[in-house]
């Protein structure tokens, strides 16, 4: 038995979701099977991740983001995801333009500049530890935290030179981050263009992304504290555009600002 389920794809700085609002489920709920085959890029909608809008669980909420990585499964958190929510949750009335959401991770805020423009503040980082003992490696230097998600950072001269696949990979599976493993930044700094180019190999897509909201996060806070640059942080992604991360020391809080996109809305059969 198969049902029409209405969609929307969006899109943050090129990290894609299919959307779904709650209501539009009627009860049913979405497995991993079945969340699998809407972001599968072959044979269905195709995204990074598929984000729930759903009925918030705080009264200061406006909605409730649930999160599901390509594999299936709820993660912690997603920047970009955040953002293409709060944008899908104003256009559709379910939230003015400054606004509290809920997430796994907790209430976050949330604020509609403009068309495409989204902040999101994100949780308070924690586990960060510069220049981790990995054992020999490729790189020289890595740094971990975690922005809701782990996040491990290596500094690179230039990140177009990078197997981002291969070393990802590698690094996501490293003993140190077992069982559950981490998210891969490879990150380039340009003092001259001020173009800081950033890649992100994501643990549960298990592939490169466009870009990654929380790793240009944990990004930004190890880069601030090695004193490389200064908040706000912005960093281009493998996509083209730009987030912008405001990280504030004193009350260990994250912004992130960059686009949101809808890129098409449509009907999909799921089945079962």
């Amino acid at each position: 038995m198969s049902s029409a389920l209405n969609f929307t794809k969006m899109h943050g700085a090129g990290n894609d979701f299919v959307m779904i609002d709650q209501r539009d489920l009627e009860g049913q709920i979405l497995t991993p099977e079945h969340i699998m085959a809407l972001c599968d890029r072959r044979t269905g909608v195709g995204a990074d991740g598929l984000i729930i809008i759903a009925s918030p669980s705080s009264a200061s909420a406006a909605f409730r983001m649930i999160y599901s990585n390509a594999d299936g499964y709820e993660a912690e958190m997603c920047g970009n995801g955040a953002r293409c929510s709060v944008a899908f949750a104003q256009a559709a009335g379910l939230a003015e333009t400054k606004m509290h959401f809920d997430t796994y991770s907790g209430l976050l805020e949330g604020t509609v500049f403009g068309p495409e423009d989204v902040e999101v503040s994100l949780p308070a980082w924690k586990d960060l530890q510069l220049n981790v003992d990995l054992g020999p490696q490729e790189f020289s230097a890595h740094h971990t935290c975690n922005t809701g998600v782990p996040h491990l950072v290596i500094p690179v001269p230039d990140v177009a030179h990078v197997d981002v696949c291969r070393w990802g990979s590698h690094y996501r599976n490293h003993e140190l981050f077992a069982p559950s493993g981490t998210n891969v930044n490879f990150v380039s700094l340009n003092a001259e263009s001020g173009e800081n180019m950033l890649r992100t190999y994501e643990r549960g897509v298990e592939d490169e992304t466009l870009a990654c909201g929380t790793g240009a996060s944990a990004t930004a806070v190890v880069l601030c504290q090695l004193g490389l640059l200064e908040s706000p942080v912005k960093l281009h992604t493998r996509g083209g555009d730009q987030l912008q991360v405001s990280v504030d020391f004193t009350r260990q809080k994250l912004l992130l600002r960059g686009p949101a996109v809808t890129s098409f809305r449509g009907k999909v059969q799921i089945n079962g």
